[in-house]
């Protein structure tokens, strides 16, 4: 089975200053503000939701092929995704703009002052998943990030218009998107992606009650924190999988890209839903025990122990022949 992701591409440049920005604000002088800040240090983390979750896949070993556009400044980033499984040959590079980033300032107090450059993103829309299926041997789910809002809109209309399941995954677009683009990027998903919070959101903006949303989807797949996930169908009992126990809590960022790149490698291996939601729990919990969206290992031994723990015998052996 062959899965593409789509949706952002992106560097984080993070930067830490030692003092409060707050002693550095003028009060009468807030209207023209001209300030720089010496920093002590720059992380440079990469990043982006649809190489976040390629990159998880990739180490389960589910050969997922990365749809975005990217700059020129992305041959580093590109070998770091091939050396992890990931194919990024139909990631699509702009002439002209740089690879979406976003860069940050925190100061002591924890305050931050960011900002957030779309760049080649905003090219995401002259992708055309034909293309890619043609020359792939055909896709049979694609899976819609957060992206350029135009080109969320296009690849769900390709899907539809083409036969191909697809998967909505709103996430950070979601707070911009009214009704009417929700219902329209929503209906007939072979699953719809979200946190609880976006839940109610999803349900409030488009005036559709939870039934009616099963009614339009597949399966609903909704992320709980640290309660786990609730998997939902139409007519057939729901599917609730706990998180296995954490060894400790280090950064929450990228913790629900990685519990897609699980649950969708699940959905590679055919090993059905609970499978699937207890791989996407097992893989979000190395990365909240890890600072970076992509710093983690995979060790398969260490995995599966794990695993095993936290699931069991039975649910371990039904995935373990695919995973080593």
């Amino acid at each position: 089975m062959r899965i593409a992701v789509c949706g952002s591409i992106a560097t984080d440049h993070l930067m830490t200053f030692p003092g409060r920005f707050a002693d550095q604000l003028v009060g009468d002088q807030l209207h023209t503000v001209s300030l720089s800040f010496l920093v002590d240090d720059l992380e440079v983390r990469r990043g982006g939701v649809a190489a976040n979750i390629a990159f998880g896949m990739g180490q389960l070993g589910a050969g997922p092929v990365l749809v975005g556009s990217v700059g020129a400044d992305f041959d580093e980033y590109r070998a770091w995704l091939d050396r992890h499984g990931v194919d990024t040959s139909h990631v699509r590079v702009s002439e002209l703009l740089h690879t979406a980033r976003f860069v940050c300032t925190t100061d002591a107090d924890h305050n931050q002052i960011g900002s957030f450059y779309s760049g080649a993103m905003s090219e995401a829309r002259l992708i055309e998943l034909k293309t890619i299926a043609d020359r792939t041997g055909g896709l049979d789910l694609v899976h819609i990030g957060a992206d350029d809002p135009e080109a969320m809109r296009r690849h769900t209309e390709e899907c539809r218009t083409r036969g191909i399941p697809f998967a909505a995954d709103f996430s950070q677009q979601l707070a911009r998107m009214d009704g009417e683009e929700i219902r329209d990027l929503t209906d007939g998903a072979a699953y719809l992606f979200s946190n609880e919070y976006e839940k109610a959101l999803i349900e409030s903006k488009t005036g559709w009650s939870a039934e009616e949303v099963l009614r339009r989807v597949g399966t609903r797949v909704t992320t709980l924190g640290s309660r786990g996930v609730l998997v939902e169908r139409e007519g057939e009992p729901e599917i609730r999988v706990g998180c296995p126990e954490e060894e400790r809590k280090a950064d929450p960022t990228g913790v629900g890209d990685a519990f897609r790149a699980g649950f969708l490698s699940g959905i590679v291996w055919h090993a059905g839903l609970e499978r699937a939601a207890q791989l996407g729990c097992m893989l979000a919990t190395l990365v909240i025990e890890t600072v970076g969206t992509q710093e983690y290992e995979l060790k398969r031994g260490s995995f599966m122990d794990r695993f095993t723990k936290a699931y069991g015998m039975e649910a371990a052996d039904e995935v373990r022949h695919h995973l080593l």
